[in-house]
């Protein structure tokens, strides 16, 4: 069989229930939060792509109106969106959460209010529009973060102190590398809380498939203890690679509503992050990148996780957008840029060279949609005599040929 020849393939992970979104967020609201009538309550929602983003907003922006309060939304993403007011309220517009079906208006500002600091190490700033309003809502997804593994990672404690802070916040806390990720934001997550102008936050856990299987209403005294548990149900969720030693990984897309990384260092196993440790497994020798997605708004950030690259994603980048990101979090080594291909046919030609001399038929080669998405794949035949007879595999698709006549792939 030609090297050039994957198979596809459907892999089935554990799906679980999903949430009935309006009606638990409304049940949950109703339970939660106490809201007097007329109340300014700002919802914070960040640049994350979760699933049903606009739906979940639009629920909650009914359950505070349901108590008599009077709602908005403000972006919470830290130097997203190019560190701008516009930018941010693009990233928001990407994922639906706009006025018109929100029902609510946007404000959206990248001024900050210098909050007491206490005994913390660093500086503490909160969105202006958040500081002036009667309470906040917080909204975000809790999941293992791409730049280190702690208590808290990817959630509502780092969404209230470097989402809510903007850029003032976020190079506050980078500038520390991953102690500050890892060690300040709880710290600094702790004095928000207990600051009272945060009402609630609602945690979202995702499965496998990208669905929300888990909404959660916390009260911010609970939060520090809840989340933690919730993090471990979307550890153990994750979809991962069927194999951990992979030539080549082909990954159609990355962005900013894949990951916060672009590309899930955890699915890929690495981290590049100049002097900590990479992740022992998997072992990918070379990653290949193809395309950024529109809701990236040209944000590469993560592009330097790759090896190789095509010009079609190159010239979609924004170069000021993606460094604001990229700087603001000090690990610059993932803002560098991989080799640049000008079909996807060259691209892997590039990769496999850079494997060394393996047999052709030898090759261990896997191309997915992006790290957000493993249910289908396309394998080597490699790949396919190591995973086959498993339960969870099932060939949906003989081998094909891998590129059409322009040199580039077909749509997944």
């Amino acid at each position: 069989m030609s090297p050039l020849q994957l198979i596809k393939i459907n892999r089935t992970f554990e799906r679980g229930a999903a949430a009935d979104i309006e009606k638990t967020i409304s049940e949950q609201l109703s339970a939660q939060l106490r809201c007097k009538p007329g109340a300014q309550i700002a919802i914070a929602v960040g640049s994350r792509g979760i699933a049903h983003l606009a739906r979940i907003v639009k629920a909650t922006v009914e359950g505070v109106r349901k108590q008599g309060g009077v709602p908005f939304v403000v972006p919470a993403m830290g130097s997203h969106g190019g560190a701008t007011a516009d930018g941010q309220l693009q990233v928001l517009a990407s994922y639906g959460v706009v006025p018109e079906f929100i029902n609510c208006p946007i404000h959206s500002s990248m001024e900050v209010v210098e909050l007491p600091q206490g005994k913390l190490a660093h500086k503490l700033f909160m969105d202006r529009h958040a500081c002036e309003a009667d309470g906040v809502i917080l909204i975000n997804r809790i999941k293992p973060h791409t730049d280190f593994h702690g208590v808290y990672e990817s959630g509502l404690a780092k969404m209230s102190v470097i989402g809510l802070g903007k850029e003032r916040q976020a190079r506050e806390i980078h500038r520390h590398g991953i102690y500050g990720l890892k060690e300040l934001i709880p710290r600094a997550a702790s004095v928000m809380f207990a600051s009272g102008q945060i009402v609630l936050g609602i945690g979202i856990v995702e499965n496998a498939y990208d669905e929300i299987s888990i909404i959660e209403a916390i009260a911010p005294p609970e939060i520090m203890k809840r989340e933690p548990e919730l993090l471990e149900q979307a550890r153990r969720n994750m979809p991962a690679l069927p194999t951990d030693q992979l030539d080549v990984l082909i990954i159609d897309r990355m962005g900013k509503d894949i990951s916060g990384a672009g590309i899930d260092t955890n699915i890929i196993g690495r981290l590049r992050i100049r002097g900590g440790a990479e992740p022992a497994t998997p072992c990918i020798k070379m990653i290949i990148v193809l395309d950024l997605t529109i809701a990236s708004h040209g944000n590469a950030t993560g592009i330097g996780l790759a090896d190789v690259t095509t010009r079609r994603l190159f010239e979609k980048i924004d170069f000021p957008v993606t460094y604001t990101n990229t700087v603001t979090s000090t690990f610059l080594e993932r803002g560098k840029l991989p080799v640049v291909a000008e079909t996807d046919q060259m691209a892997l030609a590039y990769a496999i060279r850079a494997c060394g001399p393996s047999p052709a038929e030898q090759l261990k080669i896997i191309r997915i949609k992006d790290t957000l998405h493993l249910d289908e794949l396309y394998v080597s035949q490699a790949v396919l005599a190591e995973i086959k007879g498993r339960a969870e595999i099932r060939i949906t698709r003989e081998p094909a040929n891998l590129f059409d006549e322009t040199g580039n792939l077909p749509q997944f």
